[in-house]
């Protein structure tokens, strides 16, 4: 492994090589010329990551120093060649959020690299881990009151826990449930407590990433308890797939700079008070 401005070397599997072919000429009767050694060279690497104590890892390795800006030295290289290194920094805006950020770069060998980790790239989105926390059952209610979730309605959760809100969504009249979660211990939960509700043929538990490869299409109402660095994440997808008219509820958390339609308080029955957001999908400008 290697060490921040050290000449040590390191063990880094790497992604993507190229090499140049070259042929001995070779005269009659002279014996093959003896190739020099390939000469030996090294990158610097300056990362900058999010935060002081994101975690950093290059190829996988973890990389146990910490500050916002981080500088090492590769292994001696190949001269010439071109390489690939890939980048991971995870860390933790809030108590409830974990962030997963990756970028790969490719050089040439003796090359600086400089690796901005402070912002997502749009080719390889960001990954969101959020911790659980359920929503009351009457702020849940209210969240069907806002959403008017109703007997047309099919109802999307990306993180939906207990499956209360697909639940709750289902009795409401929605005909159709449908979550998207992360935690398989949870999923399995969701699914026990939607077949003591009787309702297994109306509502789907996927296990998964509800940000990868999701099809919200189908979706008129999408509900939300997600945290707002992971709602940002979520908005190009639902922006791109959901229909005019459909809605989208969340408690607490809002969309990035996407204005909501209808904002409201509401006093729980624990005599907390709760935010809850409506946005209701507009026609697309052609």
């Amino acid at each position: 492994m290697f060490t921040p401005r050290t000449a040590r070397a390191f063990g880094l599997a790497f992604a993507v090589f190229f090499t140049s072919a070259s042929l001995a000429t070779l005269s009659v009767g002279a014996q093959p010329e003896k190739k020099d050694a390939a000469q030996k060279v090294k990158s610097k690497i300056k990362i900058t990551l999010p935060r002081e104590d994101a975690e950093l890892k290059i190829e996988d390795k973890l990389m146990k120093v910490t500050g916002v800006t981080r500088e090492f030295d590769t292994p001696e290289l190949e001269a010439g060649k071109l390489y690939e290194y890939t980048f991971t920094t995870t860390w933790a805006p809030n108590n409830y959020t974990i962030l997963t950020r990756t970028k790969s770069i490719e050089f040439k060998a003796g090359d600086d690299v400089v690796a901005d980790l402070t912002k997502a790239d749009p080719k390889v989105p960001d990954a969101a881990k959020i911790r659980w926390v359920p929503t009351p059952d009457d702020i849940v209610d209210e969240m069907m009151k806002l959403g008017k979730v109703g007997k047309d309605d099919v109802v999307y959760e990306p993180g939906p826990g207990d499956g209360r809100m697909l639940i709750a969504a289902v009795k409401k009249g929605a005909k159709k449930g449908v979550g998207i979660e992360l935690d398989p211990k949870k999923a399995e939960e969701a699914r026990e407590n939607i077949k003591k509700a009787g309702l297994e043929k109306q509502i789907t538990i996927i296990e998964g990433d509800a940000l990868k490869d999701r099809d919200y299409s189908e979706a008129t109402v999408v509900l939300l308890y997600m945290g707002n660095e992971f709602n940002d994440l979520l908005r190009p997808i639902l922006d791109k797939q959901l229909k005019a008219g459909s809605r989208i509820v969340s408690h607490r958390f809002v969309i990035g700079d996407w204005k909501p339609d209808t904002t409201k308080t509401i006093t729980g029955a624990d005599g907390d008070e709760y935010l809850i957001h409506l946005w209701t999908v507009k026609e697309k400008k052609k």
